[in-house]
């Protein structure tokens, strides 16, 4: 039998949208982008996902807060999952924002979820530049 490694000897750059944004986590802070109509998306995109038209760059703090549209208990997490424990990934419209970001919610138990609530962003005390670099919580539990 053979064996093959596969590899690739490049680097990747992120971009002039999602490099700042991924930069921002890591300095604990979010960031949208608004479209021509004045509208905030987050995550930042490079395209107006209305029109196809490419986006001036134009960046927007935004939360860390932040209401509840929806979500979806994970009862048994998987090693892929951004928590080990249960959990909410929930759309979470963040203060200033315009567009949901799908993220993971810490809310201890699945009677603690509902549409309608605030979150609030935890970070982790190491962040290296990714989205896992934080979850949300209840408000009232900060």
């Amino acid at each position: 039998m053979t064996t093959h490694t596969i590899e690739f000897p490049y680097t990747r750059t992120l971009g002039p949208v999602v490099g700042p944004f991924l930069t921002g986590l890591r300095d604990q802070r979010i960031l949208g982008i608004r479209n021509r109509d004045g509208r905030v998306l987050v995550p930042p995109l490079e395209w107006d996902p209305a029109t196809g038209e490419a986006l001036d760059i134009d960046f927007v703090d935004v939360g860390p807060g932040g209401t509840v549209e929806t979500w979806a208990w994970v009862f048994e997490p998987t090693r892929k999952h951004p928590l080990d424990h249960p959990f909410a990934f929930a759309l979470i419209r963040l203060d200033g924002a315009d567009t949901g970001l799908l993220h993971a919610v810490d809310a201890g138990t699945m009677d603690r979820m509902r549409t309608g609530m605030r979150v609030v962003a935890r970070w982790k005390d190491e962040r290296v530049g990714h989205i896992a670099d934080l979850c949300f919580v209840p408000e009232e539990a900060r």
